[in-house]
């Protein structure tokens, strides 16, 4: 992310500046409309579609003496008015980040500009990376999708799914697309806008895919594990920019980066290569949300072999590049090292030079005499 700095000029309304020094109060405003068209009872068949989450299903239950109403949700088309709006509460919330944390610190560090640009983006994804793990953990456990990993693929099509499930990945898609508008926002440099909508692209792809598929289960126990490992990585990038001795978080993240593809790549083939192979149930049907077809299983697995992969040549190359460097530097403290030793011992016989064969010893004057 650029550096912005604030001036006391008040630029032209509607201008490029303008929108980016006052895009947060803009999107609140935006934001405000659709909070205030639930007030009225001509506007509040229309906002409703923004900002509550929509294709509700109700199943009654038979456990216990009573019978019980669970609400459950599919996904639909209406989905991308809510993630619409909940794109503008994470610019937001990333505006309050940046404004009322990481400016705060950047003005006492007083990071350089390549430190300051990482900090800021450090600093946004440690924030989201610790919600969603929290929160993406949180389900899990209330599903006991991790005491009987056979529900990841057990009675698939998974087109039901409880409030808490449906509303994660609503958020994570809006979050993931308000970082395209945060490119412009934050004024991001040339070079580094590649990356960035590299890997976001990849981040809507495949929630996205796992959403749209049926495959929400498997995808929120890839993106737990997924964040995790991502969250080690920029609190370690934290620590190490509050002191650059502290580095025992990168290995640690080496380590658990490796694992985390591993692991990936295994509940991955088990889910689709193995578990949905042997449904009973294979036959493509839309109306359904049955994707269960060998076309389908190998495209999803394509997908994530082929982003792993790239995933480890980027972390390759990146320990590469950092091994590298630190030999550059060792060396270079080396070359430095002989050098100081051998102007001190010039210094030193100098001096004694002076001492012994200076103009007022006897021995100069004898010279100087003959």
């Amino acid at each position: 992310m650029g550096i912005r700095k604030k001036t006391n000029k008040n630029p032209p309304v509607l201008s490029h500046e303008f929108v980016i020094q006052n895009h947060a109060d803009i999107v609140s405003c935006v934001a405000m409309v659709f909070l205030l068209g639930l007030m009225f009872e001509v506007t509040s068949k229309f906002a409703v579609f923004f900002i509550t989450v929509q294709y509700n299903v109700t199943i009654s239950t038979n456990e216990g003496p009573e019978e019980t109403a669970v609400n459950h949700f599919h996904h639909g088309i209406k989905d991308l008015a809510t993630v619409f709006f909940y794109m503008l509460v994470a610019i937001i919330m990333h505006a309050i980040i940046q404004e009322y944390v990481l400016d705060k610190i950047n003005r006492k560090k007083h990071f350089s500009k390549t430190k300051h640009s990482k900090f800021n983006e450090s600093g946004q994804l440690s924030a989201f990376y610790l919600f969603s793990f929290a929160w993406g953990a949180n389900i899990l456990l209330s599903e006991n999708f991790l005491s009987n990993p056979v529900a990841l693929w057990e009675g698939y099509p998974h087109t039901l799914m409880p409030f808490q499930m449906k509303f994660f990945y609503i958020c994570q898609l809006g979050y993931w697309l308000h970082a395209l508008p945060e490119l412009y926002f934050q004024k991001a440099k040339k070079e580094d806008i590649p990356r960035q909508l590299v890997y976001i692209f990849l981040y809507l792809v495949h929630i996205a895919g796992a959403y749209i598929l049926n495959l929400n289960r498997l995808g929120l126990v890839l993106l737990v594990l997924h964040y995790f490992v991502e969250l080690l990585f920029h609190v370690s990038r934290l620590i190490y920019f509050s002191n650059e001795n502290r580095q025992m978080g990168f290995t640690i993240w080496a380590v658990l980066y490796v694992i985390g593809r591993l692991l990936t790549l295994s509940l991955s083939v088990l889910t689709v290569g193995f578990g949905l192979s042997t449904a009973e149930n294979q036959a493509f049907d839309l109306a359904a949300g049955n994707f269960n077809i060998f076309f389908v299983r190998m495209t999803v697995l394509s997908a994530i072999c082929f982003t792993q992969a790239f995933m480890m040549w980027k972390f390759i190359n990146f320990q590469l590049r950092r091994w590298r460097e630190h030999a550059d530097a060792q060396t270079l403290k080396k070359k430095q090292a002989p050098a100081k030793n051998k102007s001190k011992k010039d210094k030193a016989n100098g001096v004694n030079g002076v001492s012994s064969h200076g103009a007022d010893s006897p021995r100069s004057r004898k010279e100087k005499s003959s």
